[in-house]
């Protein structure tokens, strides 16, 4: 009967050992720059018309700079290679084509963290259907991880600058290599400064009814930015100032932020009287507990160079606020 129960126990053990080594399987770490996307899709389907559903959805250019320059980084690769070290990239996007029609999405399949989408089809056309209806869906995912990526970074090195959250009443996690170049009442400015030129943050309040409801929302989000960047943005000669650029037609977004309503505003600024411009993203927070809008704005100012991921950092800084 000894025998019979050590043998017993022995097995126990042994599941037991088994199931939580399934449970706690573990991957190696994910890589890449961020907004590179990893395409897995053999070289015939992506010189075809389902890679070109790809680079017009999931690759389309991002809104509201002045060249056009993709929401992502696409680097495809046949599915034969897609082994070892290719598929510890962050963000991936998976096409098979002979299974039933389907969109997707594993968390850290090969790596941690990481975010792949796999679409399905029977056909060229089931797969572009099945594109072109999930692309908002998929974009968001891929966007969040590298949001979360790039924050993680940000985190790394720290500015402790306790001015904002003790006159601003709000906390955000900005990079050391970032400076106030201009404190005022309860504006504040912040720089960092590139080899072609300067990131920039602006974080100040308003009152709650100077953003109406409607089709004059962004008339009046315009109309703000408009009048911070005479009072506090000059240019480089007397009287230049930035404003919103009247060629290019801002959008406006609803979103949320810190579990509150906010207008996401994108556009170009330029400087008036003077040959300057480039992209900016603006959050309009609206705080009901303290009566005002917390505006963030992030705009960068680098010629002849590429700004998504100037900007794509000063939106994962915008994202990090929270309002105590």
């Amino acid at each position: 009967m000894k025998k019979i129960a050590l043998i017993v126990l022995s097995l126990i053990l042994f599941y037991s050992c088994e199931e939580e080594g399934k449970s706690k399987r573990v991957v190696s770490a994910s890589s890449g720059n961020i907004n590179s996307l990893s395409v897995v899709i053999d070289n015939d389907l992506w010189e075809g018309e389902i890679g070109e559903s790809i680079r017009n959805t999931i690759g389309a250019p991002l809104y509201g700079l002045p060249q056009d320059e993709p929401q992502f980084s696409l680097k495809q690769m046949p599915t034969v290679v897609f082994t070892d070290f290719a598929t510890k990239n962050r963000t991936i996007l998976k096409v098979v084509k002979g299974k039933d029609a389907d969109t997707k999405f594993f968390e850290n399949a090969y790596a941690k963290p990481q975010k792949m989408a796999v679409v399905y089809g029977q056909t060229n056309q089931e797969i572009i259907d099945q594109i072109n209806t999930n692309a908002a869906k998929i974009i968001s995912a891929f966007k969040t991880e590298e949001i979360k990526e790039k924050q993680r970074r940000i985190r790394k090195s720290l500015n402790k600058n306790n001015n904002i959250e003790d006159v601003l009443g709000l906390t955000i996690q900005f990079p050391s290599a970032y400076r106030v170049a201009k404190e005022d009442g309860k504006f504040f400015w912040l720089r960092r400064d590139i080899k072609t030129g300067t990131i920039n943050l602006m974080l100040y309040e308003m009152p709650l009814d100077a953003i109406s409801k409607g089709d004059e929302t962004i008339n009046d989000i315009i109309k703000i930015r408009d009048s911070i960047g005479q009072a506090h943005i000059p240019g480089p000669l007397d009287g230049s100032y930035m404003i919103t650029e009247d060629a290019y037609t801002p959008f406006i977004g609803s979103s949320i932020l810190d579990n509150k309503p906010t207008y996401v505003t994108r556009s170009v600024w330029e400087v008036k009287k003077a040959f300057m411009s480039g992209p900016f993203i603006n959050y309009a927070i609206e705080d009901k507990i303290n009566n005002r809008y917390i505006i963030a704005e992030g705009f960068v100012f680098a010629p002849s160079v590429e700004k998504r991921d100037y900007v794509f950092e000063l939106e994962s800084i915008i994202k990090s606020l929270k309002i105590k």
